[in-house]
Order: C-alpha cells, then structure tokens, then sequence
C-alpha cells in the first residue's frame, strides 16, 4: 500500500452513510487517500443475501468495485442476542421488516426478550469491515 500511498488514492464507500463517510475518511485522509460514497456513482444498493456479516461486506464491496473500477471498502454490522441464538445478527438493519428503522427493530427485539431475567440478556455488536 506504500506506493499507492505516496500518490494519493481514490476508493468508493459502498454506504450512502454520510457519518461512516467522514469517519472514513477523517481516517484515511493522512495516509493520501480520498473517500467517496457510492452514491457519487448513482449506485444502487446491494442485495445483502449472505449469511454472515463477512459475505454481507464482501458482496458490498465487490459490488461498488465493479460499479466503479475502484477499490471499495464495505462494512456489515448487527447485534446477536444470545437468548435469542444470536439473532437478530445479519438481520439487524431490516428485523422488523424491508422497510424497519431503528425504532422498529428496537421495539421488535425488546419485545422478544420480554419476560428474559436481565442476566439472561447477554449481546455482542459484531462488525466486519472490508477493503477489496
């Protein structure tokens, strides 16, 4: 990466996500690269049908790489509930349906754990973020 470095980089965001933009960017910036949302591109959204949060990165990255030409960092994140095995996990963004938001979803999984004592109530956040 050294080379590529010193001459300064482009590489696309694949997320329409302004706050992991700048944050991104703000990272990267230093180190002579320039981040850019997919959305500079008119990209659509891609169909996040993996099974795990790591294929779910991969196809979003892949997706924007080839949309545009360029390297493209892609991330896939959620919560697992373990008295819920480990759901709502790659489903976290669209538990409560295609059209959920975070209140939604919140109200959904707190509804499932109604009635878990709170030491029963243990979750992880996993993220997997990639650069392809």
């Amino acid at each position: 990466m050294g080379e590529a470095v010193a001459h300064g980089h482009t590489l696309v965001l694949a997320s329409g996500n302004r706050g992991k933009l700048r944050e991104i960017g703000e990272i990267l910036a230093p180190l002579g690269w320039s981040v850019r949302p997919q959305g500079d591109w008119q990209i659509p959204e891609a169909v996040e049908d993996g099974l795990s949060f790591i294929e779910n990165a991969l196809i979003k990255a892949q997706h924007a790489a080839d949309a545009t030409g360029l390297p493209a960092i892609a991330d896939d994140s959620g919560i697992c509930v373990d008295a819920l095995d480990g759901r709502p996990g790659v489903y976290s963004a669209r538990y409560a349906g295609p059209d959920a938001n975070d209140d939604s979803n919140n109200r959904l999984l707190l509804s499932e754990l109604d009635g878990v004592p709170d030491e029963q109530r243990g979750a992880a956040f996993h993220c997997v973020a990639t650069y392809l």
